[in-house]
């Protein structure tokens, strides 16, 4: 489920520029633009304008996008607040903020309040667009899925129905979509009947997003996810062919999902499929990276033999290309699954080929990667002189957030007191790292103590200011350590 945006067209807007920093991992700086685009709104306008009621929807786009809900549902619903007069464009801006809202409680857990929004915007909707347009049937889709979470089949068939024989009346793009939650609920009521029955009806393009939308709610609906994406590559094969890449993406969702449920014979069999299409259709770097996906994979599924032959099959593929940042990573990759399986002598010799590959290559992270893996192997050889050293180095070119970067600077300590073995305090690491990041994206002079330790693998701050803050300042710094926490979960996340 994703919030509804409006079209993009000129120049990038502040939400298509906020976007793009939120691609490159920046979600403090994409708020903050946002924030500044609020408050224009706000002086040029006045608060609860429609055109501040935008841009409130459009800094909830950028919170929902980064997986903060009860954020993205303040920001919905303070755009709410103030409906427009009349029946004209601003009224529809109205509805749309009102189905977002109810999108991302459902989103949050929050289903009761998700219900009772959807319902009253289905009521508003019905009001100005009648039953049988398009625009009523946008929030039964939002709304069978709240009754699928809720465990009301029987509620959710009916609306889900409605939601497809309206969109496909009107020849409508998000019949897609509606299609994708049917399969979750025909699935959850079991009967055998056919998931995927109208495939062969529809366009291509509308194919694709259906794929498209059963793999992004996929991530969300873990129970659901791998019996839905096993019968959708199975249409997908039949309707698009197995080398069509919607298949082959559909392929690598469900590999991720088996590794989730702890299916690695599943995981191995479809990370196969995908290799063997890429060597049919001659994509030499894509079945590379799918050959070092089946090394982890087999070693996950305790094929430790079989895993270092494929690490040497990536190898011998990586020579091909002949690019020294491909070699890097094959052979990173593979000195820590030979340094996992005791083979200690050669995994040194394959870390130590990956840094100078990588240092070839010039790919600053992959240079600090393959460094501080080949330090933390000096350190359980004994060796902490060079351990140390190497580990430093490979500090110095990686982002503090980095998972890498913390599980370094944990080592460095075990590596300072002596230590050969033991992880060393990489908690206290990752926590050093998020005091960090989140001290360089505040004023200097407000923080006299910023104090971030772990507890039950999450974040726990106490802050101790400077000197007085404004009301202003206070919330900007309550909105820096919300959105540093998810910008530093989803780096961490992005970078496993």
């Amino acid at each position: 489920m994703i919030p509804i945006l409006p079209p993009m067209s000129g120049s990038p807007t502040a939400l298509d520029i906020a976007y793009g920093l939120l691609e490159e991992g920046r979600l403090v700086d994409a708020e903050q633009l946002m924030l500044k685009e609020l408050r224009s709104a706000e002086r040029a306008h006045g608060h609860g304008s429609p055109e501040w009621a935008s841009t409130q929807c459009d800094l909830g786009n950028l919170l929902f996008s980064s997986n903060q809900f009860d954020r993205a549902a303040e920001c919905y619903r303070d755009a709410c607040d103030n409906p427009p007069p009349g029946r004209g464009e601003y009224y529809k801006d109205h509805l749309t903020y009102r189905l977002n809202l109810g999108t991302v409680l459902t989103m949050a857990g929050r289903l009761d309040e998700a219900e009772t929004e959807l319902r009253r915007n289905l009521q508003e909707r019905e009001e100005f667009y009648g039953r049988e347009h398009a625009g009523y049937a946008y929030v039964l889709e939002p709304l069978a899925d709240v009754l699928l979470r809720r465990g009301d089949l029987a509620g959710a068939r009916q609306v889900v129905e409605e939601a497809v024989g309206n969109f496909w009346r009107n020849g409508h793009e998000r019949v897609a979509g509606a299609l994708a939650l049917r399969a979750e609920v025909v699935l959850a009521g079991g009967g055998g009947e056919a998931v995927f029955p109208a495939l062969d009806q529809l366009p291509d393009e509308v194919v694709e997003q259906v794929a498209l939308t059963v793999t992004t709610r996929a991530r969300h609906a873990p129970a659901t996810a791998r019996p839905v994406l096993t019968s959708l590559i199975t249409a997908l094969e039949a309707r698009l062919g197995p080398d069509h890449q919607v298949t082959l993406n559909a392929l690598s969702h469900l590999a991720n999902t088996s590794h989730d449920a702890g299916d690695q014979t599943g995981r191995v069999e479809a990370i196969r499929k995908v290799l063997a299409s890429y060597d049919r259709q001659g994509r030499a770097q894509d079945a590379l990276m799918a050959t070092l996906g089946l090394a982890r994979a087999q070693d996950d599924a305790g094929d430790t033999e079989g895993s270092l032959r494929t690490y040497a099959q990536a190898l011998t593929r990586a020579d091909a290309l002949g690019r020294h940042d491909l070699r890097a990573q094959v052979l990173r990759n593979w000195g820590l699954a030979l340094s996992a399986a005791g083979q200690a002598a050669q995994a040194e010799h394959r870390l130590r080929e990956a840094v100078t590959e990588a240092g070839l290559g010039g790919d600053a992270e992959l240079l600090g990667r393959a460094r501080v893996a080949l330090g933390l192997l000096l350190q359980h050889e004994e060796r902490l002189t060079e351990a140390r050293e190497m580990v430093e180095a490979g500090l110095s070119t990686l982002d503090v957030a980095h998972p890498d970067a913390i599980q370094g600077r944990g080592h460095l300590g075990a590596i300072a007191e002596g230590h050969s073995c033991g992880c060393g305090d990489v908690r206290g690491a990752l926590a050093a790292a998020f005091r960090e990041f989140v001290i360089g994206r505040l004023p200097r002079d407000l923080l006299a103590e910023l104090d971030v330790t772990l507890d039950d693998d999450d974040f726990q701050i106490r802050v101790q200011l400077g000197r007085e803050p404004s009301e202003e300042e206070l919330e900007h710094l309550n909105r820096i350590v919300q959105s540093a926490t998810a910008e530093f979960r989803g780096r961490l996340s992005a970078g496993a």
